[in-house]
């Protein structure tokens, strides 16, 4: 359970994000509303890489792959006129899910450094794949013209519209991943990070555990590209380089891995930093660096570890 700070927290940063459009039309300040939109979109894929990272162990740096294939998902059936919303999610869930069931099966086979030069390598073969797809712009990129329809009172050429559904899937994401980890199938994923030849002689398959959220992982973080394609309107490989999948890690690491909450400030923070150097000068990860080196030396459980109270993965 959650100590009563950490739960004030989160309730109190839920209901300033559900009033923060109402807010920035009060001050005329509508930039915000994209900036924190973005920030909740890669919320969702740090906690889908912490799902794996911080309680599975699975050091993935290839993990960015599936946001881009997310994007992929909507700017290519958007590129065929293809515009309907349900079609585009299910192609997205079912897409991600499949290449994340391939590609674990053969990296779950590995463990350690073995485990991630592996996925490095399979997601690059997918960014240089997404490069040589001229006809979807290569490294250009692809306009994406269209955005998802789901329903015809739910615009999302709507800003407001386009914000809710992100923090509803963000809400409901954390929610459901929460339940996930405090459940039996948790508990083995955790068990088996903890000593894996133990879990196997008391007769958990282990392999089929850790491939499930693996793929369970992937599917979370193809989803948050599905949000961002129809938020940036673009796709582009570029989603999809080890660059961005070691941005994941970072924001999992600043806010805290294996708290699974942690990541949605570490997101924040990250986002929020690059923002604000990025006003003064290009070269912000200079001055970054030593502000990521800072907190990893005198907070090494991340931003969400410093705050007092202790998780207890239970439900009672």
């Amino acid at each position: 359970m959650l100590s009563k700070l950490k739960l004030s927290i989160l309730i109190g940063s839920f209901l300033i994000l559900a009033a923060l459009p109402m807010i920035t039309e009060a001050i005329d300040e509508p930039f915000y509303i994209d900036l924190m939109a973005r920030v909740m979109i890669f919320s969702i894929a740090a906690m889908s890489l912490d799902f794996i990272l911080g309680y599975g162990a699975m050091i993935s740096f290839g993990h960015a792959l599936y946001l881009g294939l997310g994007t992929y998902a909507v700017g290519i059936m958007a590129h065929y006129e293809v515009t309907n919303g349900w079609l585009q999610l299910l192609v997205c869930i079912s897409g991600t899910a499949f290449i994340a069931f391939i590609l674990g099966l053969i990296s779950l086979r590995t463990s350690g450094i073995y485990f991630i030069m592996i996925t490095f390598a399979l997601a690059q073969m997918f960014y240089f794949l997404g490069i040589s797809l001229e006809a979807y712009g290569g490294d250009d990129g692809l306009p994406i013209d269209t955005r998802s329809e789901f329903f015809s009172f739910f615009d999302l050429n709507d800003a407001w519209n386009m914000y809710y559904l992100i923090l509803g899937t963000m809400t409901v994401t954390a929610i459901v991943l929460w339940k996930i980890i405090n459940s039996r199938f948790g508990m083995v994923v955790r068990g088996s990070h903890s000593n894996d030849a133990r879990m196997q002689a008391i007769g958990f398959p282990t392999m089929k555990y850790r491939l499930a959220a693996f793929v369970i992982a992937g599917v979370v973080c193809g989803l948050a590209g599905f949000l961002l394609g129809n938020l940036t309107e673009f796709l582009t490989p570029e989603y999809m380089h080890w660059f961005r999948s070691g941005e994941l890690m970072i924001m999992v690491m600043v806010g805290g891995m294996g708290t699974l909450f942690g990541p949605l400030f570490g997101a924040f923070a990250y986002l929020m930093v690059e923002d604000f150097l990025a006003n003064f000068t290009e070269y912000w990860q200079f001055y970054f660096g030593p502000m990521l080196i800072i907190l990893v030396l005198f907070a090494k459980q991340g931003l969400w570890g410093m705050l007092p109270g202790k998780e207890d993965m239970s439900d009672e």
